[in-house]
């Protein structure tokens, strides 16, 4: 097993500053790689602190203004225009960086790619759903309207 600091968070794993342990492939051959992780050492506990108050700036100030954004971007759907072929197929996917950018477009406040989680791949236009984590207690789910244009 393998004890990590994260240095970004990870879904189902934690979050940015925590200490992790994890199997040794995980940690070699996806954590480290990707960056979202550092090996543990008694020096690294020091930049926990750094990471966590990182993470504490991008966070929502409060509980409270995570419940009203979260209430704003579920009231009303988000348009998301994509090139898309005849028949409605898109020319790619849509991605988390696309839904932020389109939610901020939309004047509904700006969210971090990172938190959106897609649950399928969205390959043609459509309707679809995508959950938001604002804060750690606080989820919304965005109505999407991908519709073709460009």
């Amino acid at each position: 097993m393998a004890k990590l600091i994260l240095t970004h968070e990870v879904t189902g794993l934690g979050a940015a500053g925590d200490v992790v342990e994890v199997k040794d492939g995980y940690a070699r051959n996806y954590l480290l790689p990707r960056n979202f992780a550092l090996t543990w050492s008694k020096g690294g506990e020091k930049q926990v602190e750094s990471i966590k108050a990182a993470r504490a700036a991008r966070e929502h100030a409060s509980l409270e203004d995570a419940q009203k954004q979260a209430a704003a971007l579920s009231s009303k759907p988000v348009k998301l225009v994509v090139k898309a072929g005849e028949t409605g197929r898109l020319f790619g996917t849509v991605k988390q960086g696309d839904v932020a950018d389109a939610v901020e477009a939309a004047g509904l406040g700006s969210i971090d790619k990172r938190k959106v989680e897609l649950p399928v791949h969205i390959k043609s236009v459509g309707s679809y759903q995508a959950n938001v984590r604002l804060h750690e207690d606080v989820a919304a789910v965005i109505e999407l309207d991908v519709v073709a244009g460009k």
